[in-house]
């Protein structure tokens, strides 16, 4: 594994220089040029967001409303469990959604947190916004709110979300009530037991149940417009199987989402806490706002989330973080991009959509897996 020293990062010339340092192996990252808008940046999982984003962007759709209707495509879709819809439960094996929405033309932001039976918190964090002096609205509360502006309530756990919450509870101990795997012998099509291989959604920690699924959630999507205007949203169901109320960094405005309309945007996906413990995204627009180009300034704050959650012995193991976060940027000029403490060979993936169409990018990571 290789890890970008920050002295000898910053000390780079010029942005040419910068980028080959930054760089992995095999690929180079994006840094989108000083192109205009309208430029749509998601998560690698939002490549349908970026697109209808994008779209609507083109027909003068304000960009808050337009990455929410974005981000909802993903919300609804069942076969994504780390949002909305068919999102993992928490360890009651209730679904607990979060969300925050950001204007930046007004500099308004809206919220929600520990949501449930709701499919698009995305759009309640928008209506937060819209309708209230508030920025935040939290489990009941929220749901209430929801409830009060017609939204309609759902059971979120998909049978298949489901299945996964139980094989994760039934292989904690051995020494429980619930019989391991490998202790099971009845029919595997039985309706409690799994019937499908699941693929990891995240890199689990140390110790988790061998086979079960784990993510930390979330999708982050953010616009900029033709005329320079800029919305940003994250949304998620966040970290599999988290204590019942647990909140992370999307709900909350400079965690895992903020805009400044006179900078630029960014967002995060990945393990919350560590994100919410450094203002990760504020502090990349502010990165930005100092001059960084949007890929630089993500590198700069993921070196400060690794060593500062260094301290916290529970999240390094042989001197490695043993979590991942993504940041992704997107620049008033319409310069985009995005790193990660972890990347594959290719680098950190992430959606955008510009006038060349909707694809996926890669960028520069502080490690190589």
């Amino acid at each position: 594994m290789t890890y970008i020293d920050r002295r000898s990062f910053l000390a780079a010339a010029g942005a040419t220089a910068a980028y080959s340092m930054l760089k992995n192996a095999d690929a180079e990252p994006v840094v989108g040029g000083n192109r205009h808008g309208p430029v749509v940046i998601a998560s690698a999982n939002g490549l349908r967001a970026v697109e209808r984003a994008f779209d609507l962007i083109e027909q003068n759709t304000d960009p808050a409303a337009a990455v929410v209707e974005g981000v909802g495509i993903v919300e609804a879709d069942p076969d994504d469990m780390s949002v909305g819809l068919g999102g993992l439960p928490n360890e009651r094996g209730v679904v607990q959604l979060d969300s925050s929405v950001m204007h930046g033309p007004t500099h308004r932001a809206g919220s929600v947190a520990a949501l449930e039976n709701i499919v698009h918190p995305a759009q309640v964090a928008l209506k937060v916004l819209q309708t209230t002096d508030h920025c935040m609205l939290v489990g009941r509360g929220a749901l209430e709110f929801a409830r009060a502006n017609g939204f309609p309530e759902q059971n979120l756990l998909t049978d298949r979300a489901r299945k996964v919450w139980l094989k994760w509870k039934r292989n904690l101990s051995p020494a429980d009530d619930w019989l391991d795997d490998d202790q099971v012998d009845l029919d595997p099509a039985d309706p409690g037991h799994p019937d499908e291989q699941h693929t990891m959604l995240d890199t689990p920690p140390p110790g988790w149940p061998a086979g079960v699924p784990y993510t930390t959630g979330t999708i982050h999507c953010s616009a900029l417009t033709a005329d320079g205007d800029i919305g940003s949203c994250t949304t998620t169901s966040g970290l599999s199987f988290k204590i019942p109320g647990r909140v992370g960094d999307s709900p909350i405005i400079g965690a895992g989402m903020y805009c400044d309309n006179a900078i630029g945007a960014a967002g995060a996906t990945g393990r919350g806490e560590a994100v919410i413990e450094s203002c990760g995204s504020f502090a990349v627009v502010d990165e930005m706002g100092r001059g960084l180009d949007p890929a630089e300034a993500c590198i700069a704050v993921l070196k400060k989330i690794v060593d500062r959650s260094r301290r916290q012995k529970r999240l390094f193991e042989n001197g490695k973080p043993v979590f991942n976060v993504r940041m992704y940027a997107l620049r008033k000029d319409g310069a985009f991009g995005s790193a990660s403490i972890f990347g594959g060979k290719n680098g950190t993936a992430f959606a955008v959509c510009t006038s060349e169409g909707a694809r996926v990018e890669y960028g520069p990571s502080l490690y190589t897996r």
